[in-house]
Formats: structure tokens, sequence, C-alpha cells
């Protein structure tokens, strides 16, 4: 294996290892919970969608995720799948 090849592999590791979506920052979102306290909890989100001040946030890819529904600018709701 190359030096290029292995630090590469070892970057990815390490990001991966420092994900903000797992069960531990899972556990830390609460109902009422703003939109910027969300994000400086899990940063910024892969996708957002809504209308009408009802919109929905995700983090993460289909395998492992944290999902946010906000009314305004509020948590109402959340799920996750695949945390750690």
């Amino acid at each position: 294996m190359s030096l290029r090849s292995l630090v590469l592999l070892s970057c990815c590791v390490w990001l991966v290892a420092c994900s903000k979506i797992n069960q531990e920052n899972y556990s830390k979102l609460k109902p009422g919970m703003t939109k910027p306290e969300v994000e400086g909890l899990l940063g910024g989100p892969t996708e957002c969608s809504g209308a009408l001040g009802i919109s929905s946030c995700t983090w993460g890819d289909d395998n492992s995720f944290i999902s946010v529904q906000y009314a305004g600018d509020k948590v109402l709701m959340f799920s996750g799948k695949g945390l750690k």
C-alpha cells in the first residue's frame, strides 16, 4: 500500500470516528430547541425541505441519519437510524 493510500485511508477513518451523527448527540436533542442550537450540535444539515412554517432537515445518509422536524424555528420531533 502506498503512503498516499495509507494517508487517505487514515483520514477517512478519522472523519467517520469524528462524525456528529451519533447516539450521544441524538440523545441531546430536545423538543423546543432552536435551529441554531441543533446546528451547533450536529453541524449543517445534509438537506432541508418544508412549507408553511413546517420544515424537516436531515443529517447523514440512508444508512445512518438524524432527521429533525421544525415548527417555525423550534424542534417539534426528531428521529434517527443506524446511530452508534
